[in-house]
């Protein structure tokens, strides 16, 4: 039977390596997509690391598995919770491809942090699984628990760069420290897939949409993709195997940063109570500006070792406030919406809701910037949604145009301006290339649903595909493999927990909840 090594590449698009493949400087990536099945994919919204990996991994909309974005805001309850892998009540592909006696590793998945076993190594990565705020984990990221030492021993393997990049002005050690992980976690991954004969190995590359973020098409996002172009190119050397590329969603350079939740104030939708980080901001202590002056001063590690977790949640970002901090600053009784970043809104069920939503959505479909509007659509949650967990989800949800970076932050002031953190924000088109055995070489395809990707290989393999699923088989195999529906497979037990703290510290680190 054939094999597939799936490689995730957080954040890529077409539309940020084509002017590299047509100036001939990516010859692996254009070999293996003109020689294979190629299409752009759409993600589910908002698109975001989470909830897309699982979305890809489950084949199913959020509205089945829980998670909307990095974190769950319940108005009613009044608080704001991060979400973790265990919280994703989901099987994925690789649950059904050990199901059917075939062996998997997951290496670097964001969402599946803490590990759980499955048939072949796992090792998590992405921003979920994290020690501190500064530090990368060093331990726990694993099943089994003694393939970590393997890792490090052979490869010197680190979860996360270090030192951790975390502005667009850093191009030196930081920029090196993730290229040094990427190519390590590419040499793991494959190591373990011949060495132990895998059936099936997917491996996400989830720092090179750090770099995008950062630098979008400059020369740190280039050298990580010359990097990548090399790989391929090894991988596309391997007999008897699939190599199926995909991305969780695309990007695009920001044109303007639009502060949802000051937004909402100037609307009369939110109404504010006065905190400490009101105090700080006034005279210009932020995170940034500590961050900064400790990483010169070389002390990051022992601030975030001495300074209590409670001390540091009181510094605000530049931008406001986040998580649940947010709540600590709204008068939510006179409040009637709260939004994450880059797209869900949460409605006051304290309000009648039904006319609030139709109220508010009609007021953002306005929103402008000199580009036109911010939002290609706005939607009710539950017409995007679908499955037992809508009701936990938000009322409503933007879909943020491309260029424009929807900011949840609290207390910045400003409503719009032009690019902040971030030199590129996150859109729903992402890329899809599948080229081996088992696939024809159809071209290019129309648009994909990332949804898709998990029931199509899964047919690849042979396998029946859940009647949860929500994405189809593409049209693409080579031999018609006489797949059928199965039951679904219900994960009753998540082993091991991070703790929300901990998890919240690296996405504030990694900028998705600044």
């Amino acid at each position: 039977m054939t094999r597939t090594f799936v490689v995730g590449l957080d954040g890529a698009s077409w539309r940020l390596l084509e002017p590299w493949i047509d100036a001939g400087e990516m010859p692996n990536l254009e070999a293996l997509r003109n020689e294979g099945t190629w299409a752009g994919t759409r993600s589910c919204l908002p698109p975001v690391t989470f909830p897309n990996w699982k979305c890809y991994s489950a084949g199913k909309n959020p509205g089945k598995f829980g998670v909307f974005w990095f974190e769950r805001v319940d108005l009613e309850a009044g608080q704001i919770d991060v979400m973790e892998g265990g919280d994703f009540e989901t099987a994925e592909l690789w649950d059904y491809l050990n199901d059917a006696g075939q062996s998997t590793g997951v290496l670097n998945m964001p969402t599946m942090y803490p590990p759980r076993n499955l048939d072949g190594p796992v090792v998590c990565g992405g921003p979920d699984a994290a020690e501190g705020e500064y530090r990368s984990i060093d331990s726990g990221y694993t099943s089994p628990a003694h393939l970590e030492a393997e890792l490090e021993s052979r490869f010197d393997y680190r979860v996360h760069p270090d030192p951790l990049l975390s502005s667009n002005e850093e191009r030196g050690a930081e920029v090196e420290a993730i290229l040094e992980v990427l190519d390590t976690h590419f040499e793991a991954a494959l190591s373990l897939f011949e060495e132990r004969d895998l059936d099936f190995m997917h491996l996400t590359l989830f720092y090179l949409n750090v770099l995008h973020h950062f630098f979008w098409d400059e020369e740190p996002s280039k050298r990580a993709w010359l990097l990548v172009d090399e790989w391929v190119g090894k991988l596309a050397a391997l007999e008897d195997t699939n190599v199926v590329l995909m991305s969780d969603h695309g990007s695009a350079p920001t044109q303007t940063e639009f502060y949802v939740n000051e937004w909402l104030v100037e609307n009369g939708y939110q109404t504010r109570t006065r905190t400490v980080e009101d105090v700080l901001q006034s005279v210009g202590f932020d995170r940034e500006t500590v961050l900064s002056v400790a990483k010169r001063a070389g002390v990051v590690d022992t601030l975030a070792a001495l300074v209590p977790e409670r001390v540091q949640q009181l510094v605000p970002q530049a931008d406001g406030v986040k998580r649940q901090r947010k709540l600590e600053a709204i008068d939510l009784p006179q409040t009637k919406a709260v939004a994450s970043g880059q797209g869900p809104i949460y409605l006051n069920s304290d309000f009648d809701t039904d006319p609030v939503r139709e109220q508010l959505i009609a007021d953002l479909e306005t929103v402008e910037d000199e580009h036109g509007p911010l939002f290609t659509a706005v939607h009710q949650g539950e017409d995007l949604y679908s499955g037992s967990f809508v009701e936990d989800g938000p009322e409503i949800i933007v879909n943020q145009r491309p260029g424009v970076h929807v900011n949840d932050g609290i207390g910045g002031g400003e409503i719009q301006s032009g690019p902040d953190r971030w030199a590129a924000e996150n859109t729903p088109h992402g890329m899809f290339v599948a080229n081996g055995p088992d696939f024809e070489s159809h071209g290019e395809l129309d648009r994909i649903s990332i949804l898709d990707i998990a029931p199509t290989i899964l047919a690849a393999h042979g396998t029946d595909i859940p009647s949860d699923m929500d994405g189809d088989v593409l049209d693409v195999l080579r031999e018609d493999h006489d797949v059928t529906s199965r039951e679904p497979i219900t994960l009753a037990d998540r082993s091991g927990s991070t703790g929300q703290d901990t998890v919240e510290k690296r996405l504030q680190q990694l900028g998705y909840m600044e």
